[in-house]
């Protein structure tokens, strides 16, 4: 009799097991696919991972003086707060990077903080970015850049920064 119920239980555990093996592949294939919601961690996970794109993105445009990429991602009422105090609003930011104010040659990005909550985050990104900034000389510069960011309609932007060395 023991070794009957030992048998069944053996066969029941095994049976549970793979149902879960299965379930979770499936599930897995199923988010792979798009078919699955995510759970709270995940939508987190995909909000990271498009504010660091939107990051990277920044830099790109910064370099290429892209004004269209720049609008896009940064909110209307942005604010940039540079090292010395200056204060400069979304279209006046843009304006110096377009008319070589702001000259940025390259970007390499050593660290990225992303705190999500909800449809607001923060990132805290640090680049050892090259550029010509304000007449001065090509330098290569330590940045570190804290962001505050919001997502609207599905989308994330920057709507203030506040830059410092590291």
């Amino acid at each position: 009799m023991n070794r009957l119920i030992t048998i069944l239980f053996l066969g029941i555990t095994t049976i549970i097991m793979q149902a879960k093996t299965d379930n979770e592949q499936l599930t897995n294939e199923a988010r792979a696919e798009g078919k699955l919601a995510c759970t709270m961690p995940c939508k987190e996970k995909e909000d990271e991972s498009q504010i660091e794109a939107l990051y990277r993105v920044m830099y790109e445009a910064m370099v290429a003086k892209d004004t269209v990429v720049l609008n896009r991602v940064h909110a209307d009422d942005f604010v940039l707060t540079h090292m010395t105090g200056m204060h400069q609003s979304k279209q006046e930011y843009i304006r110096a990077i377009a008319g070589g104010t702001l000259n940025y040659y390259s970007a390499e990005h050593e660290q990225m903080e992303i705190k999500v909550n909800g449809n607001h985050a923060t990132l805290t990104g640090r680049s050892r970015v090259t550029a010509a900034v304000f007449g001065g000389r090509r330098h290569i510069w330590r940045l570190q850049l804290h962001f505050n960011l919001s997502k609207e309609e599905g989308r994330w932007y920057f709507t203030s920064a506040r830059a410092s060395t590291y």
